[in-house]
């Protein structure tokens, strides 16, 4: 789950991590009084969308009056963004953030990760701010720096400490760090996160540390622990196919074959997308409908991999470990008649009563089309696309 930045600022202010004063504002007239009320004779008006990019797609503009506040506000709200970390989608622009502008003296890059490499929590940092981090990686590695934290003893302020000198820091900015750093490791572990990334992380022109922008992630399966960080979620800046699978418990991802897959674990769903594109198919989606496959989960899913464009044919790849194959096939007979499903279904089951559910699709009268094994069915979806 992603954050806007607004609310990755307010998270930051609860764990003590300085960031400029700002309110969040949907019109024009809450933007120029939220300026208003801040004061000063400056103020960066931020569209808020779920990506990074902003500025370069004019997301980003600094207002001197507060009128002008009110002029950038009205241009950004209503509009649709896209930047190059969008994937081409454009989000809705449904509020602005209205911060006071802030006297910069150099940028600086700091983030901290799930290392799944290391098996372990990693902050990565450099002295080249306010850049897309991926490029500074390529031309410039040696200014990336990277600390790990141990699992057993934590991070450590002398990490910490490491870390500020060697981006150049004075002693007071050196303090600030491992203050901000061990505040973002406590925010992280507390509210188990993802990814935290703070680009710019600016110098004042008074010396003091600043995170400027704020990136979070959160991790989808803990947030069932976190009731205040699932009221956050923003799904206009989603997928509306992934938005409504995730209300089912459904995994869904949405891609740009025509040979819609709908499988029961995440692991046989990668089996079976890559078994598609070997016999010659593109698959149009990544779906796990996990381990209860009932009739209404598997109904939502023939819903949403029916809403997709371009369905040629739909592959149905279950093993019947938790849930029996009969009823299953039951699931499937009763989601392809309530759904009306005009394109060909192929359907290849394993497991427990596995022959029992066969005959359940092949008598029911529907145009269902059974598979011996996943090649077989694969071949068969990739076919009847083809054919369709």
């Amino acid at each position: 789950m992603n954050f806007h930045e607004y609310q990755a600022k307010t998270l930051f202010e609860q764990y003590a991590i300085a960031v400029p004063a700002g309110k969040v504002a949907r019109s024009a007239d809450e933007a120029m009084a939220a300026a208003k009320e801040m004061g000063g004779d400056g103020w960066v008006v931020k569209a808020q969308v779920h990506a990074g990019g902003r500025g370069k797609a004019g997301g980003v503009k600094l207002a001197h009056s507060i009128e002008e506040v009110g002029v950038l506000a009205k241009a950004m709200l209503g509009v649709e963004l896209t930047t190059y970390q969008t994937g081409g989608r454009a989000l809705p622009v449904n509020s602005v953030l209205v911060a006071e502008a802030t006297d910069i003296a150099r940028e600086l890059y700091l983030s901290v990760l799930v290392d799944r490499g290391g098996e372990c929590v990693t902050f990565i940092a450099s002295a080249e701010g306010g850049v897309e981090i991926e490029k500074v990686a390529a031309t410039n590695p040696e200014k990336i720096l990277t600390v790990r934290v141990g699992n057993t003893e934590q991070l450590q302020a002398y990490q910490c400490r490491k870390m500020g000198f060697a981006m150049g820091m004075d002693a007071k900015q050196v303090r600030q760090l491992t203050t901000m750093m061990l505040n973002l490791y406590q925010l992280f572990r507390d509210k188990d996160l993802g990814l935290v990334e703070v680009n710019p992380l600016i110098i004042t022109g008074s010396g003091d540390l600043m995170a400027l922008d704020a990136k979070i992630n959160a991790d989808d399966n803990a947030l069932f622990r976190h009731p205040d960080l699932a009221d956050m979620r923003d799904e206009s800046q989603e997928d509306p196919t992934e938005a409504a699978a995730s209300r089912y418990d459904l995994n869904y991802v949405k891609l740009d074959g025509d040979i819609a897959c709908m499988v029961n674990g995440a692991g046989l769903a990668m089996a079976t997308m890559d078994v598609v594109k070997l016999n010659g198919g593109e698959p149009a989606n990544f779906l796990d409908v996990g381990g209860g496959a009932s009739r209404e989960r598997v109904t939502e899913a023939f819903k949403l991999i029916l809403s997709g464009e371009n369905i040629g044919a739909i592959l149905v790849n279950i093993f019947g470990g938790i849930v029996r194959c009969d009823m299953i096939a039951e699931g499937i007979i009763a989601a392809v008649r309530d759904v009306g499903v005009q394109v060909p279904v192929v359907v290849r089951l394993e497991g427990t009563n596995v022959e029992k559910g066969r005959q359940l699709l092949d008598a029911s009268g529907l145009d269902i089309i059974s598979a011996d094994d996943l090649n077989d069915g694969a071949g068969k979806a990739v076919a009847a696309a083809k054919a369709a």
